[in-house]
C-alpha cells in the first residue's frame, strides 16, 4: 500500500502529462467529480511515444511537461483504471507518489502513472517531453 502524503481530507493531487492533460484525447475534465487544475509543471524524466498516447520514465535529465489537478478518490479509480494500474506493479502503468514543483513556485506530492519498463523497448524519445505539442505535429 503506497503511503498517502499530508493534505486536506479527501483531496489528492495528480501529475498528468499525456492524453489527461487539457485537450487531450482523455482530457481529465471529462471525469466527475470535476478535478481542478491546480498549476502548469514540469518533471524530471522521459516521455516515450506508445502510438495513441505516451508513456514516462521518471527520472533522469529531461523534463515532461504537464498539469497538476486536485482530484477525489473517485476520480483517482477510474484513473487507476484507465491506466490499468496493477496493486502488484504488472499493470500497463505503475501508480507512484512523486513531489512535484509547480510552475508558480508551490509543491504539491502527485500521484504520478509511470510506465511499466517493459512498454517501453524499442520506443521513440518525445523531444521536448510535451505529449500535447507532440500529438499536434
Amino acid at each position: 500500500m503506497m503511503p498517502q502524503p499530508t493534505h486536506a481530507p479527501g483531496v489528492r493531487h495528480v501529475f498528468v502529462y499525456g492524453t489527461l492533460r487539457a485537450g487531450g484525447r482523455n482530457d481529465i475534465a471529462r471525469f466527475a467529480p470535476l478535478p481542478r487544475r491546480v498549476a502548469d509543471a514540469e518533471v524530471a524524466g522521459t516521455l516515450y511515444d506508445l502510438g495513441a498516447y505516451p508513456g514516462m520514465v521518471l527520472g533522469g535529465e529531461g523534463r515532461v511537461a504537464g498539469e497538476i489537478y486536485a482530484i477525489d478518490a473517485q476520480v483517482e479509480a477510474a484513473l487507476d483504471r484507465l491506466e490499468e494500474v496493477a496493486d502488484d506493479d504488472s499493470g500497463e502503468y505503475i501508480k507512484r507518489w512523486l513531489r512535484v514543483q509547480a510552475s508558480d513556485g508551490r509543491a504539491f506530492d502527485c500521484l504520478v502513472y509511470e510506465i511499466h519498463p517493459s512498454r517501453i523497448e524499442g520506443r521513440a524519445v518525445i523531444t521536448g517531453g510535451d505529449w500535447i505539442a507532440h500529438s499536434r505535429r
